[in-house]
Order: C-alpha cells, then structure tokens, then sequence
C-alpha cells in the first residue's frame, strides 16, 4: 500500500507542478502578449464545434483510463496500485472496458485528427507565439505518433516497446489537460 501512495503522490506532485508553471506562464502571457480578437466566421465556429467533439473523445480515452485503474487492471494501475484489490466485481463494467479496450484506438484516431482540424480551423498561427498552443499542438502529434506505432502490424518489436511507454502514460494526458485549460482560458477573454 505504501508503494501505491507513494506513486499516486508522484502523479500529484507532477499536476501541481505543470498546473502552478502554467498559471505562472498564464499571467505572464496575459500581461506581455497581446491575444488577437476571436473571429467569427464560419470557419472558426466549425473548429468550436471539432474542439468540444475532440474534448469528448479525450473524456472517453481518460475515461478508460480511470475505468481500469478503479477495476485494478491493467500493466498502469499494477505500478500505481501493486497492492490494491477492486471492491468492484461488475461483469457488466468488465464488459464495457473490454469494449472500451477495443474501441480505445478508434477513438484515439477520431480524437487526434478531430483536434488537428479544431486546431487548424481556428488559426493556429494567430495563437502560436503563446506556448500552450504549440506544446498541446506537439503532445497531440507525440500521442498520436506513437500510437500508430502501437497499431502499426509492422513496427520492431523494440519500437512497440518504447511506444507503449511513451504513449500510455498520464505525464502527456495532464498536461495536454492543463495547457489546453490555461490556453482557451487565455485567449477567451
């Protein structure tokens, strides 16, 4: 159980950290930069509507994500929770992770591609010199790159291995969360 408080306290530390970076940046960005005025074409309505589909799909994909930590399965609730026995015993939670476990590369094919239109229909080079927008644009293609490695039926054996690590892990999810957070708060003033 130590060990399980002691992983779940590193993951917090790390929030807290990028979380209290960001606010730091945020107020700075506010202050020094100048945030161009939304658009209202049709265009940009149109990536409104593909950054609330894409939150959807990142709900579900972290979703999951939190559904096999609370069932203890899986390799990331082993290392975050190695002593820890689900008082869940739902067949039918069981039956809806093993179809999210099925679905979780679609999904996470939709959420990428939705979020690269969302980003390009609302004018990524209008936002670029504020750092939340280029760092989400690089954790989105970092996810998803290294997905396709995971899906790929060809990828070595080695860059399966290195993919799965880089690729299943919160450190991207909570800072893809907090950038994108800090960033529409920013420029939706």
């Amino acid at each position: 159980m130590q060990q399980s408080i002691k992983s779940i306290r590193n993951i917090l530390i790390y929030a807290a950290a990028v979380f209290l970076i960001s606010l730091i940046y945020f107020i700075y960005a506010f202050t020094v930069h100048a945030i161009p005025e939304e658009r209202e074409t049709f265009l940009t309505e149109t990536g409104e509507i593909f950054g609330k589909i894409g939150l959807g799909l990142l709900s579900f994909i972290y979703f999951r994500t939190l559904m096999k930590l609370v069932l203890g399965q899986g390799k990331l609730a082993q290392r975050l929770l190695p002593d820890y026995q689900s008082p869940i015993h739902s067949s039918a939670l069981n039956r809806l992770l093993t179809w999210m476990n099925r679905t979780h590369v679609y999904f996470g094919i939709a959420a990428v591609a939705v979020i690269l239109l969302h980003i390009s229909l609302m004018g990524f080079s209008r936002y670029s010199h504020i750092l939340f927008f280029p760092a989400l644009l690089a954790l989105v293609i970092w996810q998803g790159f290294f997905g396709l490695f995971l899906t790929w039926r060809y990828s070595p054996a080695e860059i399966k291995k290195f993919s799965h690590v880089v690729h299943a892990q919160f450190v991207t999810g909570i800072a893809i969360g907090i950038f994108a957070f800090f960033g529409h708060i920013l420029i939706d003033n």
